[in-house]
């Protein structure tokens, strides 16, 4: 299974389970650097780049694809980059 179906299981499994009063908005400094951080974007990535990677993500995660950062893409986002250091600590154990 490649590493954008987990995301995308990942993303569907927590998607329903967010609400507008569980995440606070996401700084577009901090959107980019967590896209960055999943490879889907440059930490130097100017707006329209980082706009185009969020709507991928928010696509390839079954989730509504408006470019915002709003709770699920957050919650998301947070969950991707959690299971991709998850994987790296337990690659560095084995």
């Amino acid at each position: 299974m490649n590493g954008m179906r987990v995301l995308s299981a990942v993303g569907a499994g927590l998607a329903g389970l967010v609400t507008q009063s569980d995440v606070p908005p996401m700084p577009p400094a901090a959107v980019r650097n967590m896209l960055a951080g999943l490879g889907l974007v440059a930490a130097d990535a100017d707006e329209v780049a980082v706009i185009g990677a969020l709507r991928a993500f928010q696509s390839d995660l079954g989730l509504t694809v408006d470019g915002d950062a709003g709770p699920e893409t957050v919650h998301a986002l947070v969950a991707a980059s959690r299971a991709i250091r998850e994987r790296h600590w337990f690659s560095l154990a084995a």
